[in-house]
């Protein structure tokens, strides 16, 4: 297997807990190195006077404005819960 100078595939999955086959840690490194490469590339490049951005296209929000208005009424809430009592919801405990 060959071994990127800056990640080991071996040594993170070892520390993810994976288990990985000799196939498949040769694959993953090759993919890696492969990621390695492109972003050495790109440190590379001469980005001066570029603003860096964290979408290619510009984007705006395209959801309504958020209004105040009135919610559900307590009966309304409870009625298909699986168990309630004085107005709550009853869940089982999960702490002792």
């Amino acid at each position: 297997m060959k071994a990127s100078a800056s990640i080991n595939v071996a040594y993170v999955a070892n520390l993810a807990r994976m288990d990985l086959t000799p196939g498949e840690a040769d694959l993953f490194q090759r993919q890696l190195d492969d990621i390695v490469g492109y972003v050495r590339k790109i440190a590379g490049l001469d980005l001066a006077g570029i603003e860096p951005t964290s979408h290619p296209v510009l984007m705006s929000n395209v959801m309504r404005a958020d209004e105040a208005r009135d919610g559900l009424k307590r009966d309304q809430a409870l009625a298909n819960a699986p168990r309630h009592g004085d107005g709550q919801f009853l869940v089982p405990r999960i702490v002792e």
